[in-house]
Order: structure tokens, then sequence, then C-alpha cells
């Protein structure tokens, strides 16, 4: 893990939220303070962290390159979502690490992603794997 936080420097944080008292804005703070650049991604929120948030990872710029995509949704949308980084990843030609927070990923999520050549971070924090890695 420990090269992984060294090499990445931008992270979508899909489920960003801008309430202080939300996991995902805790943990997204974090990252911002450890030194990453965050890209929120919720379609219910206009900004956060002074930063717009994006609806959906399609709307992340085209010359944006990104190192992990950190899924913070409730997990009957993980696979969903996999989904739409799979085929966001087709016309990007990225392949962004994708890592689930705990209690988010799925089998078929995770099969779906493994499948499609991306390294996936199973029901891991971030935050927890970072501070252990530094």
């Amino acid at each position: 893990m420990d090269t992984l936080f060294r090499s990445a420097k931008t992270i979508a944080v899909i489920g960003c939220s801008s309430k202080k008292y939300r996991t995902s804005h805790h943990i997204a703070q974090y990252l911002i303070d450890s030194g990453y650049s965050i890209l929120p991604v919720n379609p219910n929120e206009e900004e956060v962290f002074g930063t717009q948030s994006l609806p959906s990872i399609f709307d992340i710029p085209d010359d944006t390159e990104v190192h992990i995509m950190n899924i913070f949704r409730n997990k009957r949308y993980t696979l969903e979502q996999v989904e739409e980084l799979v085929e966001w990843s087709e016309k990007t030609g990225q392949k962004p690490v994708i890592w689930t927070q705990q209690d988010v990923s799925t089998p078929e999520a995770k099969k779906l992603a493994e499948s499609n050549g991306f390294r996936y971070v199973e029901n891991r924090c971030i935050m927890v794997e970072h501070k252990m890695a530094v």
C-alpha cells in the first residue's frame, strides 16, 4: 500500500459529502491534509471543500489523471459504480485503483473490476491504511 500512497496524487471520492458529520467528509479532509488532490463526486452536492462537486465520474475533466477511485456509497450501488468505472476507463484509457471503503464491496463488483484489469481494494478504510503506511 505504501507504494500506492506515495505514487498517487489525485483521488476521486465518489459519494463525498459537504456535511462535516459524514465519514466521507472527514476522510476526504484527511486526504487533503495529507497532500492529495481530491475530486468530490456527488450529484447531490454543489461544492465540497471549496471545489465544485462533479455529478458523476464522467464529468471528470479529460486532462485530469485519477490515481484512486474511492467508493463511499452504499454497497447496493457498488456494482453499478464499477460498471461506470469500466465504461469511464474505456473512454479515458485510465485504470485507477478502485478502493471500496468498509462494508462497500460486493463479490460481483470485485469480480467485474478484476476481470477488467483493475486493482481492487476491498472493504478497507483508506485513512486507516494511509496512516499505517506512512
